[in-house]
């Protein structure tokens, strides 16, 4: 696998609603580990449309893991200004990743013009990575339904990873396993 496409719930569908939220530090440890493992096994590309949430948080993970693996990052936004609503924080993260990223590239030359937009990205990540990973529970998709199912329509062929509520928790019992005062 040399292309690997990731995604997962914006903030407010995981109930996540400040930047300093201390579950982003899990979150973004767990996607971390698994995108180790695909950079020690080849990924040379993570591919994401950069929206609010997983997306986000996987690009700051990706720049962080650029100083020490080669792996490099795409940004294909459905449409131009994909961020013009966002609050102003999200706004500055999403002008530095535009600047960052080692290609940026809008799918739809123009601004937001209906939902097919956003099923074309889906389509479009897809038919450009040779899997993906996904944040999700399987019981409470969240607007992660569209890309999976974008996923499992190329078939068997196409690897689709996911993280669990139970990688999370996972993650957690390891965070709180490495504190040297847990063992005492």
């Amino acid at each position: 696998m040399k292309i690997l496409a990731v995604s997962g719930y914006k903030p407010a569908e995981i109930n996540i609603f400040k930047e300093n939220d201390t579950r982003i530090n899990i979150v973004k440890a767990a996607i971390q580990k698994r995108l180790i493992q695909f950079i020690e096994e080849g990924l040379e590309w993570v591919i994401i449309s950069g929206q609010m949430g997983v997306e986000l948080w996987t690009a700051d993970i990706i720049f962080t893991l650029q100083e020490e693996y080669d792996i490099k990052l795409g940004v294909f936004p459905p449409f131009e200004n994909q961020e013009s609503r966002w609050p102003d924080p999200l706004k500055e993260k999403y002008e530095e990743l535009m600047m960052l990223a080692d290609f940026f590239k809008p799918i739809y030359k123009d601004d937001y013009k209906g939902a097919y937009q956003f099923k074309a990205k889906n389509m479009w990540l897809v038919d450009k990575s040779d899997a993906c990973l996904l944040l999700m529970d399987e019981e409470f998709p969240g607007s992660n339904r569209f890309l999976y199912n974008a996923a499992k329509e190329a078939g068997e062929a196409y690897p689709i990873y996911t993280i669990t509520p139970a990688d999370l928790d996972d993650i957690v019992e390891e965070i709180r396993m490495s504190d040297p005062d847990y063992w005492q």
